[in-house]
């Protein structure tokens, strides 16, 4: 699965990592592709190269999304 960070933080201040099939998957301009990981745990440790803060989408990355 290919995944991507949303550049734009959340009020919380976490970047999400989405899936590239989420529906809530941010527009080109607004996300960075991270690569085709086999889980999203994979894909939340290369967004950390990007940003400190980093979570999970809830909709698409599950068992990354610490809430």
């Amino acid at each position: 699965m290919e995944y991507f960070v949303h550049r734009r933080a959340q009020d919380n201040g976490d970047h999400e990592v989405h899936a590239s099939t989420c529906s809530f998957l941010p527009s080109i301009q607004e996300r960075i592709y991270l690569g085709d990981f086999i889980e999203c745990a994979l894909a939340v440790r290369e967004a950390r190269k990007h940003f400190k803060q980093v979570n999970g989408c809830y909709y698409c990355a599950v068992p990354c999304h610490t809430g």
